[in-house]
């Protein structure tokens, strides 16, 4: 899945799960502060797609009100959207 991002400086993120256990293989961020996407991407592969939304959903980047990490969170409620 590619997921455009909003409100952030990386410009979309792309995602790739293991729809029969929900869980996250890998994920890339297109853009953004390299070390904190890229170790954002090692933290959530392996674990299970609800578990991610619940500890980064609502994260804020200073002033702004959404962070990359929010914006994985929402990426990922997405994909859940349309694996029903």
């Amino acid at each position: 899945m590619l997921y455009t991002t909003k409100g952030t400086c990386s410009r979309a993120i792309e995602i790739e799960t293991d729809n029969d256990t929900d869980t996250i293989l890998s994920v890339r961020f297109i853009g953004g502060c390299a070390g904190n996407t890229s170790g954002i991407a090692k933290l959530v592969q392996g674990m299970k797609i609800d578990e991610v939304i619940e500890r980064l959903e609502g994260t804020t980047c200073g002033p702004k009100p959404t962070s990359c990490p929010d914006q994985l969170a929402k990426a990922l409620k997405e994909l859940k959207k349309s694996m029903v």
